[in-house]
């Protein structure tokens, strides 16, 4: 009788534990309806450390200052921990999906991870390119943190990565007081539409036999260029890759003078850089494994259109050097990056937008976190903060593009984490 007895008991206690937690979810999801009443709002699968995760799809105005002038469909995604806890707002700088951020798993945070207007499923089409500013992307944040902040009473952190992590310090820039503290990760702010500062970087960064190398394999790919192409090719074909928009000759040379760039910005390792007697397939092998020549298919060169777009208004970029190869190129004559650009659509680069931004978190940008790998190429092109400032930057020597807080050394790390606990401490 008494096993019967604690089998009803366990079986009562399970359907509590079942019916509290659908309650939970019932909770969130209505709290999220009334604060967008007009978004679509699903229930997915949770990340690693988190209790109840939401797509939704907001009615996002094209323009902040005009609403009447139409909405898009603006993807963001929500993962819940706890109302009090702290929420990091990842402001991702292309497309996005539902992936946990370093810092929500540092801090143990609530997240949300907002896709950038006009990429990947909050792209409308056509785009309709005046709206495509940093201003109206930041209104974009902005609004969703404020009414977010109905909800969540706990402590803000803004990150984002590249792009994202520039997004971040201008959002910071803008609406100062919106979060406690921001942690961009390897974010450029780029001065001129070709920054020369990276050009600077490729020939002074690493040794001197190394740069060598990268300048030998340039000229070797261009010297057995029908041969390489030949190869290019036969990838295409096994990829199923299209390439109608950027020819494979015209690719190829792009993909040359890309090279050094990638290179350190990915953490390319010397020793590897094949020798100018190594075949065809390896010269490719390995210069589509630094740079990725899957970039210029007529997929990828739809996909980045944004990009270049922002890149050549407002955010400003790079140019290619010429120097090493100058004597080989047969289609590439321009230096920029405006080839990448969209067709017939005017732009004109701002420079002082950037600026602005610069010397706002350089003169005034307290409680910012800078995270850079000190060989990536944009790590010339990153801010210097005052050192009067309370702002950390924390520099991994030989890093790269992909230095997350996880390479730092262990007492680094812990330097991180502390200023930030200290921050949100002392943030009222």
């Amino acid at each position: 009788m008494k096993k019967i007895q604690n089998i009803v008991l366990l079986f009562l206690l399970f359907c509590t534990t079942i019916e509290s937690s659908a309650q939970t979810v019932t909770e969130l999801n209505q709290k999220l309806t009334q604060l967008f009443p007009k978004a679509e709002i699903t229930q997915i699968d949770n990340l690693e450390g988190f209790t109840e995760s939401f797509q939704l799809i907001l009615d996002e105005p094209l323009d902040h200052g005009h609403p009447e002038k139409g909405t898009f469909k603006h993807y963001i995604y929500l993962s819940h921990i706890d109302f009090k806890s702290p929420m990091v707002i990842e402001t991702h700088g292309y497309n996005t999906a539902n992936v946990k951020s370093e810092v929500s798993s540092l801090l143990k945070a609530n997240q949300v991870a907002v896709e950038y207007r006009f990429y990947g499923k909050s792209r409308p089409n056509p785009i309709p390119w005046e709206y495509l500013t940093n201003d109206q992307a930041i209104e974009d944040y902005h609004n969703i943190v404020v009414k977010l902040k109905e909800l969540y009473t706990g402590k803000w952190i803004s990150t984002g990565i590249s792009k994202g992590g520039e997004t971040a310090l201008i959002y910071k820039s803008k609406y100062p007081k919106d979060v406690d503290v921001a942690m961009p990760y390897v974010a450029p702010l780029i001065d001129t539409e070709e920054d020369p500062r990276t050009v600077v970087h490729t020939k002074t960064v690493g040794t001197a036999e190394c740069r060598v190398k990268i300048e030998s394999f340039q000229r070797t790919v261009l010297k057995n260029r029908e041969a390489v192409l030949e190869e290019f090719k036969k990838y295409a074909v096994a990829k199923k890759m299209d390439f109608t928009e950027v020819p494979f000759s015209e690719a190829l040379e792009y993909a040359v003078l890309e090279f050094p760039f990638s290179f350190w910005q990915w953490g390319g390792k010397c020793d590897e850089i094949p020798l100018e007697t190594a075949p065809a397939k390896a010269l490719f092998d390995y210069l589509n494994k630094v740079v990725g020549v899957g970039t210029y298919n007529d997929k990828m060169y739809f996909n980045y259109l944004p990009s270049y777009y922002q890149h050549l208004s407002e955010l400003g970029y790079y140019g290619f050097d010429f120097s090493p190869v100058e004597d080989l190129l047969q289609i590439v004559k321009n230096t920029s990056n405006n080839r990448f650009s969209p067709k017939g659509v005017p732009i004109k680069y701002n420079p002082k937008y950037i600026k602005k931004v610069r010397n706002y978190v350089e003169t005034r940008g307290d409680h910012i976190l800078y995270i850079y790998g000190g060989y990536d190429t944009w790590f010339s092109c990153s801010p210097k903060p005052n050192p009067k400032l309370d702002a950390l930057k924390m520099v991994l020597p030989q890093g790269s593009h992909a230095t997350r807080v996880k390479d730092f050394p262990e007492e680094e790390q812990s330097l991180i984490l502390e200023t930030l606990n200290r921050w949100l401490r002392e943030s009222s």
